[in-house]
């Protein structure tokens, strides 16, 4: 008996077209293949007949870690030719690296990431021998430009053993080679005089040899496949894969690069799979616009040729052709080198042609699974309840909240959503703990990868609303103690129904809100509780007392916080700050039982920073502000204070942090009507201003006057105009042809160059 060894790359035409041989001259008894092993029984369903590329889904939880991964077929995979041409052939085919679910794949999410980066130094000494930019470049140039040579075998086994060299195996290696060791062992002795063929990735071969070869002979006794513990939730099943997942340059690291390349090569050869490659380049660009003629079609044919023969390679192949193509169509220099020249996505701001050229390579192709795919319980839970409730159907659909059947149907489609299934978009309803809306439209649309997804989906449980349970546990753990983050899961929590969780998640975002650092996403985690906490009757946790406590909490650390502020200069105002003080004068005026803070103490506190001239500009507006609501001091006490903050480069800011927190209050308009002392002292403070400081607070300005809608902003311009007599558009004044900004700066060099012609004696008569 005799066992031939195939060390492969995965997704190589050329080790698919070896393999295919190998099995049709050898006729073996066995075909072991490297691949998950609990899917020995299930072989046929693999293959099924499905239009490739698929992917083997595996999924694994248990109270101490969850894993996931993919094993991706395509068909010039060496692994599938091996499956579908042993099986032809009348071998026994078998599966023989441990389970995905297993250990030894802890932190890998594609099966066949082999040890790639390990095995860098070596691939480097190989490139520089070869004068070849990158990894990719280099199994062209050695392989797959000539994957019929009659030695390609020998140089298959002298490129591996020349990457595993005397590299030592991980722990992780070491236990799939043992195992897979075991394997070829067995078949070694069931085989008798038949003989057996071995297809793994090249990175193991040397050492699968070594290991099959040293260890104890004896009868055939196949090894067991590893089980899962009782307690765990795991499973394997196919998904539809795409060419673009595929790619390299899509950040798939164990990928060919340019799948659909590889594709025409595995089923046309290399002269037509290089034709329909330029072919396909030149309909791109030129129905995006980009003009491509005929001249540079023949000028990059004969380029390649060129290359061809310069680099010994029969035919041209992708590089030859790729860069024939850069040189006929891209006429300008490039920032960047080209990217089949490395590994890994393209970079932002990649030339047209380049991009086009790395995307026709990629192609679109995407899998289908034959209709009798056997699929997770949770694909099937999902269907039963779209169709239970309606919503199973393309037309549009509005829910009502209140309504305890819209509410039912908006919590599946919540669900949905929260596991990424694509295909549901909701396009208006609430957004958060404090959107009173009570009405959610949704729009099933068709979604590429939506059959996928939902298998996907089927790791975190069986049924729809266990695992939406755990995707949102496992969200919150991610957020740690991100208060901002902790509080979109919360709403989600929320609207998912999932009442199991928002206890301990309400506790956990307690706890992010104690130690949190800056009150800006405290401001997001306050709002979102509270608004939760005062208007939600439609989910059903309106005044919950874990949320009440959350609330304390959060109130509590940002006045800490912002009293303890550091000096901040005239950089602009901090939004996000002002947007936690808002929160906390929401707090202070609707939820003052639950608050360990009195409303005087607040109070007190915001009086403080108001008169601390070392506090940032716009704190000390948003203090004053406060101080305004929460005492309700009248309006010329707000007037007289922008008078203290007159001075241009700050008055902006000041301004800024007053109008987010209290700009009702402080600008509203008098009992007969008139415009409140607040406008007409700003109006006195900017006109006296030099046009040299207007031009310095008017950004700040701007940016204060935001914080009012359009149509206040539109009132107060109305004001403005009564107030000097004049008569005219509010409107057409705030939607000036030009920016302002520029205006005020070009009225500014104006009077500069009157000024330095009246010094020079040069002036006119004005």
């Amino acid at each position: 008996m005799t066992v031939t060894y195939l060390g492969v790359r995965h997704h190589s035409p050329a080790c698919a077209r070896l393999v295919a041989r190998t099995v049709e001259r050898l006729r073996p008894a066995y075909v072991l293949v490297e691949g998950p092993s609990d899917l020995d029984g299930r072989l046929d369903e693999l293959l099924l007949g499905h239009e490739l590329p698929v992917a083997v889904f595996s999924h694994y939880r248990d109270d101490e870690r969850a894993a996931t991964s993919w094993t991706p077929l395509c068909a010039y995979s060496p692994e599938w030719v091996a499956l579908t041409a042993g099986r032809a052939a009348g071998a026994e085919v078998r599966l023989i690296d441990l389970p995905a679910w297993h250990p030894a794949f802890a932190g890998r999410a594609n099966r066949y990431a082999d040890a790639e980066l390990r095995y860098a130094e070596a691939t480097a000494r190989l490139r520089h021998r070869f004068a070849v930019d990158s990894t990719d470049a280099l199994w062209d140039r050695m392989i797959e430009a000539d994957p019929d040579a009659p030695d390609l075998p020998e140089r298959l086994d002298a490129y591996f053993d020349a990457v595993r060299g005397d590299t030592e195996a991980d722990d992780s290696d070491r236990a799939r080679e043992t195992y897979m060791a075991a394997w070829i062992r067995a078949a070694r002795t069931a085989a008798g005089d038949r003989p057996v063929l071995v297809v793994t990735g090249g990175f193991h071969r040397p050492a699968l040899r070594r290991l099959a070869e040293s260890g104890p002979g004896g009868p055939a006794e196949w090894p067991a496949v590893p089980a899962p513990p009782d307690t765990a939730l795991s499973g394997s099943f196919l998904v539809p894969y795409s060419f673009r997942q595929l790619d390299s340059f899509a950040g798939y690291e164990s990928g060919m690069p340019s799948p659909a390349y590889h594709q025409w090569l595995w089923e046309e050869g290399p002269e037509a799979a290089g034709r329909r490659l330029v072919r396909t380049v030149a309909d791109r660009l030129r129905d995006r616009g980009h003009p491509v003629s005929t001249a540079s079609l023949v000028a990059a044919r004969a380029s390649a040729a060129a290359l061809a023969a310069l680099r010994g390679h029969p035919v041209p192949g992708r590089l030859d052709l790729l860069d024939a193509l850069a040189g006929a169509l891209v006429t300008e220099a490039l920032d960047e080198p080209l990217p089949w020249t490395r590994r890994g996505p393209l970079t932002p701001g990649a030339h047209p042609a380049v991009v086009e050229m790395v995307a026709a390579c990629s192609g679109d192709r995407v899998g289908r699974l034959h209709p009798d795919t056997p699929a997770p319980p949770l694909v099937h839970d999902v269907a039963a309840r779209l169709t239970a409730l309606g919503l199973d159907g393309t037309a549009p659909v509005t829910l009502r909240l209140t309504d305890p059947a819209g509410l039912d149907r908006s919590r599946v489609l919540h669900r949905l959503r929260v596991l990424g299934i694509p295909g549901y978009a909701r396009t208006a309803g609430p957004a958060d703990g404090t959107d009173p809306v009570t009405e959610e439209r949704w729009e099933p649309r068709p979604a590429a990868g939506r059959d996928a997804a939902l298998v996907e989906a089927g790791a975190y449980g069986a049924r729809l609303d266990d695992a939406a349970l755990v995707a949102l546990g496992d969200r919150a753990g991610a957020a740690a103690d991100d208060c901002a983050a902790l509080a979109e899961v919360l709403f989600d929590t929320v609207v998912c129904g999932a009442g199991d969780l928002a206890g301990p998640l309400v506790t956990r975002l307690r706890a992010g809100l104690a130690a949190a650092t800056g009150p800006g996403p405290l401001g997001t985690a306050l709002a979102t509780a509270l608004g939760l906490w005062r208007h939600d009757r439609v989910y059903g946790v309106a005044r919950d007392p874990l949320l009440a406590a959350a609330v304390d909490t959060a109130v509590t650390r940002v006045l800490w916080l912002v009293e303890g502020t550091a000096p901040g200069g005239t950089t602009g105002p901090d939004r996000a700050r002002l947007r936690a003080l808002v929160a906390v004068r929401d707090a202070l005026l609707h939820a003052g039982p639950v608050l360990a803070v009195p409303r005087d103490v607040a109070t007190d506190v915001f009086r403080r920073v108001a008169a601390d001239p070392a506090a940032p500009p716009d704190l000390r507006g948003a203090a004053h502000g406060l101080v305004h609501v929460l005492a309700r001091t009248p309006q010329s006490g707000a007037a007289e204070a922008v008078r203290a903050a007159a001075a241009p480069a700050v008055l902006g800011d000041w301004l800024a942090g007053l109008f987010a927190v209290a700009r009702e209050e402080v600008a509203a308009e008098t009992a007969d009507g008139e415009p409140g002392p607040l406008v007409a002292v700003l109006d006195d403070l900017v006109g006296a201003m030099s046009d040299t400081d207007f031009l310095v607070a008017l950004p700040a300005l701007r940016e204060a006057f935001a914080w009012f809608p359009p149509t206040e902003r539109e009132r107060i311009a109305a004001r403005l105009i009564a107030r000097r007599g004049l008569r005219g558009s509010a409107r057409a004044l705030l939607r000036t042809p030009a920016d302002p900004l520029a205006l005020a700066r070009a009225r500014a060099l104006e009077d500069h160059v009157s000024r330095t012609l009246d010094d020079l004696g040069l002036g006119a008569a004005r």
